[in-house]
């Protein structure tokens, strides 16, 4: 009991700080992805996409003519897609679903979203001062990767509820699996 009491907070309570933070940041997600189906969105978007190009260095001007061009035909295509992306990601924060597969699409659905509509978080000179979010969510996701990694499975998951009935799963859900 001595060698317990001298384990701080954190290491005590890993198994729950590391499911709240999981599920916060999947709430997060899944009010992000709600707000996508907005009605007024899809209309916007494509000035969004010219907005984040605004001031941008000029070698970046094709990449986003690019998705200027691939959004400006069927803007609610891609905003809905993304909101779909982005509940289904929440879903799976929430419920502990899929976590491997979901923390890697998160990165990669953090970096487009960063990549496009905020504009890598540019422009940058005097008076910048925020880099965007979609790039400190990669970072989160990163983490959530690491202490996934380094704290093992979690038991508060459906992950772990599947792995006990389906033996591959936890090589979809855990990493070093």
């Amino acid at each position: 009991m001595a060698r317990e009491s001298r384990r701080s907070w954190m290491a005590r309570n890993a198994t729950g700080t590391k499911t709240l933070v999981r599920v916060v940041f999947g709430v997060i997600w899944l009010i992000d992805g709600v707000l996508k189906f907005e009605p007024g969105l899809p209309a916007a978007f494509p000035a969004m996409i010219q907005e984040a190009a605004q001031g941008q260095p000029a070698w970046l001007a094709p990449w986003f003519s690019m998705w200027y061009s691939a959004v400006l035909p069927n803007p609610a295509f891609w905003v809905y897609l993304t909101g779909v992306f982005e509940v289904a990601l929440g879903v799976a924060l929430v419920l502990g679903l899929l976590r491997k597969i979901a923390y890697a699409g998160g990165i990669l659905l953090s970096l487009f979203i960063w990549a496009v509509p905020e504009g890598f978080g540019g422009p940058y000179g005097p008076g910048s001062t925020d880099i965007g979010t979609g790039i400190i969510y990669c970072f989160v996701f990163l983490c959530l990767m690491v202490i996934n990694a380094t704290f093992g499975p979690s038991s508060l998951s459906l992950d772990r509820v599947i792995e006990k009935k389906v033996k591959f799963w936890a090589r979809l859900a855990e990493f070093g699996a």
